[in-house]
């Protein structure tokens, strides 16, 4: 009984929270802005996806940069936004919580807009592979661990010339390097858990990437990438 009590709690708590974060989350800008781009339905063509890769696939590379962008700023925007909505509630209040608090309250409503991402009720729960919205909640949070996680994947795309082996190396580092920078702190715990999702929602990668069929930057294969590729 005490484990459902302490559940009640953490939802009375942090519900508003996982709410707010995740239904931010859950908007599909790469879906959004294909259709109003005349572009039709982006999970029709390539992987089937609706981030950023799989947008570029139809030629429009400004097309695919704004779903970059909207796709990090939504995680960045719902831990700010969080904190903010949290503050204003507790008003007078506000003296009484520790900064760690509030970074925590960020980092729960980061980690649900992750979540509607990759699993947007909209989409039957078909969303993205998360790359780009863990990116802004790592800028929002610990932007140390954002920028780690830049110069990783420059290096590995250099080396591998494979975007998904590259992101799928950058996520990786990044809880070593979050915990390095805040052993005691949530970030770590966080990070290596939205880090796993990633690894799950890359699986067909990872197997492609074993079997060396992984398609490369810059080259494009004989046939369109199949479903479940990187995007």
């Amino acid at each position: 009984m005490e484990i459902f009590a302490n559940l009640g709690v953490f939802l009375v708590a942090y519900g508003p929270a996982i709410v707010l974060g995740y239904l931010l989350g859950s908007i599909p800008f790469g879906l959004v802005i294909t259709k109003l781009a005349g572009l039709g339905d982006i999970r029709a063509i390539g992987s089937g996806n609706i981030g950023a890769t799989n947008v570029l696939r139809t030629g429009r590379k400004d097309l695919a940069l704004a779903t970059l962008l909207l796709d990090a700023g939504k995680a960045g925007l719902a831990y700010f936004l969080v904190i903010w909505a949290y503050a204003a509630y507790a008003g007078q209040y506000t003296a009484d919580f520790t900064p760690g608090y509030w970074h925590s309250l960020g980092l729960i409503g980061g980690a649900a807009a992750f979540i509607g991402h990759c699993y947007p009720v909209w989409l039957q729960f078909k969303g993205g592979k998360g790359v780009a919205t863990f990116i802004g909640l790592l800028l929002a949070a610990m932007w140390q661990a954002g920028l780690a996680f830049a110069v990783i994947w420059l290096l590995t795309a250099a080396v591998s010339r494979m975007s998904s082996l590259a992101a799928l190396v950058a996520t990786l580092a990044v809880p070593i390097v979050a915990y390095f920078i805040s052993p005691l702190g949530d970030d770590w715990i966080v990070f290596g858990a939205l880090a796993m999702l990633i690894y799950w929602r890359h699986r067909a990668n990872i197997r492609r990437i074993l079997a060396g069929t992984e398609p490369k930057i810059g080259k494009k294969n004989a046939a369109e990438a199949p479903p479940g590729s990187a995007g």
